[in-house]
């Protein structure tokens, strides 16, 4: 059976995709992968080994207009239909986001069943905009939607990467002293650089007793490396192999991205998530992070209030408690069989 799925520009959207594609494939079916020209997803879907397929896409931006990116939206649209029709799917995936838009769109007015992810704590702009005629709609967590949307939602989780290392052995393999506990600050696949800025001055006086790992991201290793030199057990990256990382850590310093919190809630590691300003990304991450907060699965702080910042850090790192009850509720949340889960829901809807 031929599947497509769709939806690129940031981690969160690629890797949930990617899961459920290959997923489908090593249960038989033929599955293409259609994303943005200039994406990510151009260099790690192809490196996955599946066929790619790139769309003009348009970025929609909340507080400007903006000519250029409205052109290339309506020319994505108009590959997309001519894309459909190669293709020619019984089932489509989107997992949102302005790259997945442009085929979704076209394969739902070509009256093909197409099934969304959301991958956050209410629904996205491109999927508000796909929803109504969506045959089916999964969640990665389980939030109310209106009535008119609630009866073809589903709780699936949120697709990651199923594997773990063993505890001792991650920490060795990362080359960290397997007998002291490890701290992860990881700011989502590109880093984050206020966590860069405000992390190595707030951790000082707990290293000795915490080793840190801080994920950077490229574009600000340099800086971070700088701002923690000579301080012994402070080892930045600019990235890091996630399953070791996520099994080494005792406890984590995050975004609020769908895909770090399920990450997180699958490892078992306690964290304290720090969103994204709401101007940013419409409020997305501090809504995720309000969902695990209030379900004690996770502690959050607004990187604008340095002192809330650092006395939640404190309650983290000090309060062994404290991170044993977060790990009862993230357990609670775990996306575990999430990728199986959907997988199934996608070939149910082909039927």
């Amino acid at each position: 059976m031929k599947v497509v799925v769709t939806g690129g520009g940031s981690g969160g959207h690629i890797f949930p995709a990617l899961a459920v594609a290959l997923r489908l494939i090593e249960l038989g079916h033929e599955v293409s992968y259609v994303g943005a020209e200039g994406g990510m997803e151009t260099r790690i879907v192809p490196e996955a080994g599946m066929p790619f397929h790139a769309l003009p896409a348009g970025k929609y931006n909340r507080s400007t207009l903006q000519p250029r990116e409205a052109w290339k939206a309506v020319r994505g649209l108009m590959a997309a239909r001519a894309l459909l029709r190669r293709l020619r799917p019984r089932v489509v995936l989107s997992t949102g986001g302005f790259a997945g838009f442009p085929f979704a769109f076209a394969a739902e007015n070509a009256g093909v069943p197409v099934v969304l992810l959301e991958q956050n704590a209410t629904l996205g702009l491109a999927n508000r905009w796909l929803a109504p005629r969506a045959r089916r709609i999964a969640l990665a967590m389980d939030v109310s939607l209106p009535r008119k949307l609630a009866f073809k939602a589903l709780v699936t989780g949120m697709p990651v990467r199923e594997e773990r290392r063993e505890a001792r052995a991650a920490k060795e393999a990362l080359g960290f002293d397997p007998e002291r506990p490890l701290l992860l600050v990881m700011g989502g696949s590109q880093g984050s650089l206020a966590l860069n800025r405000a992390l190595p001055e707030l951790l000082e006086r707990y290293l000795g007793r915490w080793q840190v790992l801080h994920q950077t991201g490229e574009r600000g290793l340099e800086a971070a490396r700088e701002r923690v030199r000579g301080l012994a057990d402070y080892r930045t990256e600019a990235f890091v192999d996630a399953i070791l990382a996520w099994s080494a850590a005792d406890a984590a310093v995050t975004r609020a991205g769908a895909t770090t919190l399920a990450e997180a809630a699958y490892h078992g590691v306690p964290l304290l998530a720090v969103p994204l300003p709401a101007g940013v990304d419409g409020g997305a991450q501090e809504r995720n992070a309000r969902f695990y907060a209030t379900r004690e699965a996770a502690l959050a702080a607004d990187q604008e209030k340095p002192g809330e910042l650092a006395a939640q850090l404190e309650r983290l790192l000090e309060d062994a408690e404290l991170r044993a009850r977060l790990r009862e509720h993230l357990a609670e949340l775990s996306p575990a069989g999430a990728t199986e889960r959907l997988a199934h829901l996608l070939l149910e809807v082909a039927e």
